[in-house]
């Protein structure tokens, strides 16, 4: 018991250098994010390759869907790995106990309503998005099999929001890697080898999922330290608890959805302009992805080391490890960017080499990749926000400029200027509103000490 304490405290934010315990909770987060997005991008690079523009369309209209579909429970899983670090940085271990095991408990549930959901509604909401008719066939058959693997993808993001509240970004990266792997290999054997069609793309897609999170089960079954391990005979709904992780993860949840739902608007005006616009800036998605590895890294490590530091009533340290990590991220995306910017035709074509797609996918990038610092603000100060227990001002400024700006945006632009590039450049317009929105709270509000109350 002694050793396995000692084990857990290692994994505290809350003592050692500032810099250095960041960028080593943050590199493991980067990487795993990498191979999170090999193991998207191997579907649609194969895919297109080997099946063609048809099926590469199908699998790019459904992103934008899958991830309203499952934002919500990512944004319940960052809530409660919040609620879990908070008292992890207290070294309340009851309390970390009883959330853990109602986390997961949570995850169980939303899996299996995801699985139901998502399989049922798939043809009628590709419909409404209005996915081209040649493609509709194709998009249906992914997409419905994809959310037959509905519970495996939540309970790994549960079993990884768990791990990475109390420190551990390490070994989420080898599970994913593992994984990934995993993904890559039977895409190749499904559709190079063996000639299956698009849904065999979402096949391993799905038995890789089931992978990773099993790994994740029994890492935290089997060698975790007693105090977030988790036994499966106590998985159970603890109420108080339950309602500490909705109201901290209902906002991050619901402003997932919102702006999913505001990207699915933004889908169904680039498939007005056909099928090779969608491939085209379904491609640059997959590559913006990777641009968006250094974001989204730095604004998960700054929520789990402010949650633990503020728990653990370390201000000055959380005000620091704040300012560390923006600038960090801000200046890794922008470099990110330009490299994107400069190589984007190259990038493209390792998708589907077809004309149009490449000169559609380069003008989406040229219109948006120089401005990844704005969004890098965006999200760093929305994670430490989170981590601050204020989930809902970045909830509403999200919903207000990336979402009915965004929109609004679209809808009017369209009718005077009917070009794809008016889409495009909704993305930069609103990243900068909320940038400034952001950077007024975060410089005027007592969100320290507010954490307190």
């Amino acid at each position: 018991m002694h050793n396995e304490t000692s084990t857990a405290k290692t994994t505290l934010l809350t003592e050692g250098c500032i810099w250095k315990q960041l960028v080593a909770f943050a590199f493991p987060l980067f990487l795993g994010n990498l191979f999170q997005q090999l193991y998207n991008t191997a579907d649609s690079l194969i895919v297109g390759n080997f099946l063609g523009s048809n099926a590469l369309a199908a699998v790019s209209s459904s992103g934008n869907l899958i991830f309203l579909m499952v934002g919500f429970f990512q944004g319940i899983s960052v809530g409660a790995g919040v609620v879990i670090a908070r008292y992890y940085g207290a070294q309340k271990i009851e309390e970390v106990q009883k959330a853990v095991h109602t986390t997961v408990a949570f995850g169980l549930a939303s899996g299996i309503f995801l699985t139901v959901f998502g399989t049922v509604l798939t043809s009628r909401i590709l419909i409404w998005m209005g996915t081209p008719a040649d493609v509709l066939p194709e998009s249906t058959v992914y997409f419905r099999i994809y959310f037959l693997g509905s519970l495996s993808f939540v309970m790994y993001n549960v079993f990884v929001g768990i791990l990475q509240s109390v420190g551990d970004s390490r070994h989420p990266l080898i599970y994913l890697i593992v994984s990934s792997a995993v993904n890559i290999v039977l895409d190749l054997l499904f559709i190079a080898v063996m000639g299956f069609g698009v849904g065999a793309a979402a096949l391993a897609t799905l038995l890789s999922q089931f992978i990773s999170a099993f790994l994740c089960l029994w890492r935290l079954t089997r060698k975790s330290p007693d105090d977030y391990r988790l036994f499966i005979r106590r998985i159970r709904f603890d109420l108080p608890l339950l309602h500490e992780v909705i109201a901290n993860g209902l906002p991050a949840g619901f402003q997932n959805s919102i702006i999913a739902l505001a990207n699915v608007v933004v889908q169904s005006n680039i498939n007005k302009f056909g099928k090779m616009a969608v491939a085209g800036s379904g491609a640059y998605s997959k590559i913006e992805g990777f641009g968006f590895l250094p974001i989204t890294c730095f604004a998960m490590a700054l929520t789990t080391f402010i949650s633990q530091n503020l728990g653990a009533k370390q201000y000055e340290r959380a005000k620091k490890g704040a300012r560390f990590g923006i600038l960090c991220s801000v200046i890794t995306a922008e470099l990110v960017g330009v490299f994107i910017y400069l190589t984007i035709p190259t990038l493209i074509a390792a998708f589907n080499r077809t004309t149009a797609v490449i000169a559609y996918g380069t003008t989406h990038a040229r219109t948006v990749t120089l401005f990844y610092f704005l969004l890098s603000f965006s999200h760093c100060i929305a994670g430490i926000l989170r981590g601050a227990g204020k989930a809902a001002v970045p909830m509403f400024t999200m919903l207000c400029f990336w979402c009915i700006v965004r929109v609004s945006y679209i809808t009017i632009i369209l009718y005077f200027i009917p070009k794809i590039q008016m889409i495009f450049w909704a993305y930069p317009l609103t990243w900068s509103l909320s940038s400034i929105v952001f950077l007024l709270y975060f410089l005027k509000a007592d969100w320290v000490h507010g954490f307190e109350k």
